[in-house]
């Protein structure tokens, strides 16, 4: 697998060719702001990768004890974490899931002192409205996300298939990986 520095060069390299395809197709820079914020989100932060003790782990600085449930219940590229949509949408439910934690804890505390009086019915609607209103931005942001993770899941497949053409040919290419089990294997004897 190519290392984390490689995949953030990747990552680099090809937000100038995201910015580009993404201005053309749609014409407007604040679009394309967001695909390439998202796009450099997923591939510098919320990378595959945080299925182990990654570089993508390790950005998240002290918060990466958020990750560890997340770390402990995904087995490295498995379908849940290395697979184009399934994994992106995996990880941005999971971070929701945490905003959201962080969310009700901070606007419970500023209720209590402040004495604002804000009932939730009212923060859901707000957040519901907010999300109705911006439905493409976030689209968009998903894009780029899944962008960024797909170059991630490309450059794997990219090295593994080249170090399988290596050792068995050409026919490697149009093969399936064998998968590797975890623990103790038995021996025949």
């Amino acid at each position: 697998m190519p290392s984390g520095r490689t995949h953030d060069r990747i990552t680099l390299w090809l937000l100038p060719v995201v910015a580009g395809l993404v201005a053309a197709v749609t014409q407007q820079g604040y679009l394309t702001l967001i695909v390439c914020a998202g796009f450099l989100l997923g591939g510098l932060m919320l990378g595959p990768d945080l299925d182990t003790h990654s570089i993508h782990y390790r950005r998240w600085g002290w918060l990466r004890w958020i990750w560890l449930p997340y770390r402990n219940s995904m087995r490295h590229r498995s379908l849940w974490s290395h697979s184009p949509l399934v994994g992106t949408t995996i990880r941005v439910l999971y971070l929701m899931v945490w905003l959201s934690i962080f969310s009700l804890v901070g606007v419970a505390t500023v209720n209590e002192l402040g004495q604002l009086g804000l009932s939730w019915i009212e923060i859901g609607n707000f957040w519901s409205q907010l999300f109705q209103h911006y439905q493409r931005e976030a689209i968009m942001l998903f894009l780029g996300l899944e962008l960024g993770a797909f170059s991630h899941y490309t450059a794997d497949w990219f090295v593994s298939t080249k170090k399988r053409m290596r050792s068995h040919g050409w026919q490697a290419a149009f093969s399936r990986p064998k998968q590797r089990h975890r623990g103790r294997q038995s021996r025949k004897r």
